[in-house]
């Protein structure tokens, strides 16, 4: 059975669009959620996630509706994945019960992967660069020990 998760940031927004979509696309059921993607519990979409069944599929209207990064997009997929539950986005036409969608998502993840060593490269090259001026970083060192500064 395919499964709709529709989300939207706020309250001033509206769900229509997606759940038109979601409907059209022959959803069975269709979880609605209203909370921001940078949130780390996201607690429909974890209902969504008990609910599903081996055979089934999560739908969604575009990618960004079910990840608040592509690191978690890819994550999410692949828990779907060892489930034996197939994902499709309906804007970007990825299915990964077809070969072609699991090309596009495995893809991504490579994407996901150069992205954070390059993050990690320039972190490591920044605080190399900040060593050689001088700068040691972290926190302010005591002004010192308090056992030895007397009570006034």
């Amino acid at each position: 059975m395919d499964a709709g998760y529709a989300r939207v940031s706020t309250g001033e927004q509206t769900l229509d669009l997606q759940l038109d979509a979601l409907q059209k696309a022959g959803c069975g059921k269709v979880f609605t959620e209203t909370a921001s993607g940078a949130k780390t519990e996201c607690l429909v979409l974890q209902e969504v996630l008990a609910y599903l069944r081996p055979g089934d599929t999560l739908v969604v209207w575009r990618l960004d509706r079910l990840g608040r990064s592509l690191q978690h997009l890819i994550e999410t997929i692949a828990q779907l994945a060892e489930r034996g539950i197939g994902f499709k986005s309906l804007t970007e036409q990825i299915d990964t019960t077809t070969s072609g969608g699991k090309l596009v998502l495995h893809v991504f993840g490579a994407l996901t992967e150069f992205e954070r060593d390059l993050i990690r490269e320039r972190t490591l090259a920044g605080l190399a660069a900040a060593r050689a001026r001088g700068r040691t970083g972290g926190r302010p060192k005591a002004l010192g020990d308090p056992k030895k500064i007397p009570l006034a």
